[in-house]
């Protein structure tokens, strides 16, 4: 009798784990910030897929097969906003209009910002009438600026917004969902607590970005930048140009230039080597990170970090 009831029960018990792993809702997701709020919500019960390559601008992009199957295949698609990559609109109703959708920004207790005015045109003087950042030409100098997951108040409004959505779709998982979400916003609200003293303990620095895409970053924590600079496109800018931006970098006792890590960095050492300023790279999106629950915490603190470093040089 006790052999009978092992065969019954073995098949039973290995088949139950693989069950419950099957019924857990298929998520994806955009960029890595978000996928590392998702992931903290799902915690070991699974994770969620990119279907962008990690590393490509959000502004415009065309799936490769794979990605276009993880859309195809997802119960859940979470992402930033429409604003921040318009192409995918026409995805998202031919590929996953089964699915259920979060867009972010769209919720109404997501603190939204509307982009500003400064950006530095190619002739060294600030363009209140157009922002020309060729790289992310699909920006618009009116409207909400989509990249509000540097705020982390944002980000913790969303990781329970993540949490709720998930406990509908999977209720068996509600408790671990919401727990998962509690425990990360004490997490990144303890983060933030920790940045806020570590840029407070010295004056804010002068800088300048290459993309406007901190102005949430900026305004949490107190470090306002001093415009944004276009460099046109890949090509090599001409020698009025580099001689207009390197004036408005001394006139204006700026003390670093940030660059993105698209950038080319001779095209930056070309323009801002002769000036006194500290070159650093830094990057809203973490493409250079490691995916998973720590990479938003990673993220925010490497901002933090070049931004303390550079007040150093003032």
């Amino acid at each position: 009798m006790k052999k009978t009831l092992t065969r019954i029960m073995w098949p039973f018990l290995l088949g139950f784990p693989l069950v419950a792993t099957a019924d857990l809702p298929k998520v994806a997701v955009d960029i890595p910030p978000v996928h590392s709020l998702v992931s903290k919500v799902m915690g070991e019960l699974g994770e969620p897929k990119l279907f962008m390559q990690q590393g490509a601008s959000p502004h415009g992009y065309t799936l490769r097969p794979s990605e276009a199957q993880t859309l195809d295949e997802a119960e859940l698609v979470v992402w930033v906003s429409n604003d921040l990559m318009p192409w995918l609109a026409g995805p998202l109703t031919t590929l996953a209009s089964d699915a259920e959708h979060l867009q972010l920004m769209a919720l109404d207790e997501t603190q939204v910002l509307n982009y500003r005015d400064q950006s530095i045109d190619l002739m060294g003087t600030h363009d209140d009438h157009s922002h020309n950042h060729a790289h992310d030409h699909d920006h618009h100098d009116e409207g909400a600026d989509p990249h509000g997951w540097l705020d982390p108040q944002n980000a913790r409004l969303w990781l329970d917004a993540i949490a709720r959505r998930l406990s509908v779709m999977d209720s068996e998982n509600a408790e671990t969902y919401q727990s998962n979400a509690t425990q990360a916003k004490a997490d990144v609200l303890e983060l933030q607590m920790t940045l806020e003293s570590q840029l407070a303990e010295q004056p804010a620095p002068r800088f300048v970005v290459f993309h406007d895409a901190y102005q949430y970053f900026e305004q949490r924590f107190n470090v306002p930048s001093e415009g944004a600079i276009s460099l046109g496109d890949a090509s090599d800018p001409s020698p009025a140009r580099i001689e207009a931006l390197q004036q408005h970098v001394r006139e204006n006792d700026i003390q670093c230039v940030f660059s993105e890590p698209q950038f080319n960095a001779g095209m930056v050492e070309n323009v801002f080597g002769d000036t006194p300023t500290v070159m650093g790279v830094i990057d809203p999106l973490g493409v250079e990170l490691p995916l998973g629950p720590m990479l938003y915490d990673q993220l925010l603190r490497l901002l933090a970090d070049a931004l303390k470093e550079c007040s150093v040089h003032q």
